[in-house]
């Protein structure tokens, strides 16, 4: 895995960790998990191709 790869892994795992720490709040953002979601998505799709 090259350096491009591994950051995108790594910045999907903190996405992940972003969108549990906000459903967790008392009153979760559905904006802000939706697009949260979104961003990991489009590196899901990143990675895929690579």
């Amino acid at each position: 895995m090259d350096k491009h790869s591994s950051a995108l892994v790594t910045r999907h795992a903190g996405l992940d960790a972003r969108i549990a720490d906000e459903t967790r709040r008392p009153s979760p953002d559905q904006l802000i998990i939706a697009s949260l979601k979104k961003q990991k998505l489009r590196i899901k799709e990143t990675l895929s191709r690579i």
